[in-house]
């Protein structure tokens, strides 16, 4: 049986941009990506910290910083705001039960600039499947 978990969180990022012209998904930094395991066209939950809108989209990868909302969330998530987002996995059951629940990565949330908010400030890695 397969179950879908979460392997991988990113813990309060900054939304740098909302392009509601796009025609959908979300842009994350790739060193954001990489830190966390999580790979483009990979479906993720992000949740607005400010509203408690949930949304459900893929990854595109951006530059270095960047968190942009494209197409119908742009509506609901605005530049400025600070999101959770949850990368999902399908996963074996026996190989869930070791994982201990997903990689986080955490960002410093402070400065003048969206790159200066997003810098990664601590990643907790765990164990993943292959």
């Amino acid at each position: 049986m397969l179950l879908n978990v979460c392997i991988a969180k990113l813990h309060r990022a900054t939304v740098t941009d909302a392009d509601l012209n796009y025609v959908g998904s979300i842009t994350i930094g790739q060193e954001m990506l990489d830190a966390a395991g999580l790979v483009p066209g990979q479906m993720v939950q992000i949740t607005n910290v400010s509203n408690a809108v949930l949304w459900r989209t893929y990854i595109l990868a951006g530059k270095q910083g960047q968190i942009v909302l494209n197409g119908p969330p742009a509506r609901l998530f605005q530049k400025g705001d600070k999101v959770v987002i949850l990368g999902e996995a399908w996963v074996e059951a026996k190989d869930a039960a070791k994982m201990g629940g997903p990689t986080v990565v955490f960002f410093t949330g402070e400065g003048e600039t969206f790159s200066e908010m997003n810098a990664i400030k601590e990643v907790k890695k765990s164990w993943r499947p292959e």
